[in-house]
């Protein structure tokens, strides 16, 4: 049945899984928007929770757009499921607004392979990642999918350095905003964040099993992508490869985030998504895949009162 739902494409089923992720938001952020109440705040929340819807729809677009996997609703409701696994995630303001400047810069790069205005979309990638960085430093990671982005569409050496260009943009802004609203430069210092290789954290029950289901389903589904990779034309393998760079540098944020706290998994859900939506698609084993649905959308319900 729920396979039946969302298998399809349509306007019911994103406004489904929008208050299915408003619901969470709501519940995780209820301090903060209702206990404690101050106007403000209650303005910045529910901003972020936009941001947070908007993510999706940004998502869906892309996909269907790019023909990253069929006209169906699981790419937005895997990752609505994934994000919702992690309270400390959606409490995370900083991490979710980085995760849509992240998706404005993918969808620039995968639309590069059209070869039009292809300098423009070079620095909006760019530009966007940047502006992501400052959020969530390390997601300045991004940029190598930029990179990978140019050596597949535009492998121009003047291409390359439109990202040096993009990105003392954003440093020339950020420094001028910064002295305008605070009268003092932004340094390096409020930029960079260290490193941290502690992963005490995730022995806590309620990250490690989430975190393993989504794992064992990334593993179960890479197989399938990868059989899709290599019967997709020579036209569709290079963007069905960025997403795959996407997924490689995601987790290479996650390990490198000074927070262990769940957030640093968001932009792991984005490519994971389009991985595990393009096995949901197919037609086989249909039983099983509705059970293994069923179970994933409850993730969420059960994590936050058995641990």
């Amino acid at each position: 049945m729920l396979t039946s739902f969302f298998g399809k494409s349509t306007p019911v089923n994103v406004i489904a899984v929008a208050i299915f992720m408003t619901a969470f938001f709501v519940f995780a952020n209820f301090d903060a928007l209702f206990v404690n109440f101050e106007l403000l705040p209650f303005i910045e929340k529910l901003a972020v929770l936009a941001v947070f819807l908007l993510s999706v729809m940004v998502l869906n677009f892309i996909a269907k757009k790019n023909e990253l996997t069929k006209r169906s609703a699981y790419k937005i409701l895997l990752f609505a499921v994934f994000a919702t696994s992690f309270p400390a995630l959606l409490k995370n303001d900083q991490a979710i607004i980085a995760n849509l400047f992240v998706l404005l810069s993918f969808r620039r790069i995968i639309s590069l392979k059209s070869r039009k205005v292809v300098q423009q979309k070079i620095f909006d990638a760019t530009f966007w990642i940047c502006i992501a960085s400052l959020y969530y430093f390390w997601s300045i990671l991004f940029l190598l999918v930029v990179f990978a982005g140019i050596l597949s569409y535009a492998s121009y050496f003047k291409n390359f350095l439109i990202p040096i260009i993009a990105f003392l943009a954003v440093a020339l802004i950020t420094e001028a905003a910064h002295l305008l609203i605070y009268e003092s430069l932004y340094s390096f210092s409020d930029w960079f964040q260290p490193m941290n290789f502690q992963f005490e954290n995730y022995q806590d029950l309620a990250l490690l099993v989430p975190l393993s289901i989504i794992l064992a389903l990334l593993i179960w589904t890479m197989l399938f992508y990868l059989s899709v990779i290599q019967k997709a034309s020579i036209t569709r393998r290079p963007v069905l490869n960025l997403v795959m760079l996407s997924l490689t540098t995601a987790i290479c944020v996650a390990v490198l985030s000074h927070n262990k706290n769940g957030s640093e998994f968001i932009f792991f859900f984005v490519p994971l998504s389009i991985i595990a939506s393009n096995y949901f698609g197919n037609k086989k084993d249909r039983i099983f895949k509705e059970i293994l649905l069923i179970l994933l959308i409850l993730m969420p319900f059960c994590i936050p009162f058995i641990f």
